[in-house]
């Protein structure tokens, strides 16, 4: 099993991570239980997420990524403008594959 933390594992995630749409905004709200359950969930069902802050987020993207990554103990592989990526390994059946 890979590391998902190490340099080289984060490029390949973005790299999948590329092509994907957001399938999470944060929106005026902010960070809510509900947008935390709601992460948990599509990483279970996706193992890697973009996630989008909305302009009327109340919160600063950089610091909105880390704690949902946190709470959802995933790994953030990337910031990008007002998008991010989170990965969480499946755990029992992965489907991304990490090439390092």
């Amino acid at each position: 099993m890979v590391d998902p933390t190490t340099g080289p594992a984060k490029r390949s995630l973005r790299a999948l991570g590329h092509g994907l749409d957001p399938v999470l905004a944060i929106g005026k709200d902010g960070l809510t239980d509900g947008v935390i359950a709601a992460c948990a969930e599509a990483l279970l069902a996706h193992e890697l997420i973009k996630v989008r802050v909305l302009a009327e987020a109340p919160v600063d993207r950089k610091e909105v990524a880390a704690e949902l990554a946190e709470k959802t103990t995933s790994t953030l592989a990337q910031v990008l403008g007002r998008t991010f990526l989170l990965y969480k390994r499946h755990p029992k059946k992965p489907r991304v594959r990490i090439d390092v």
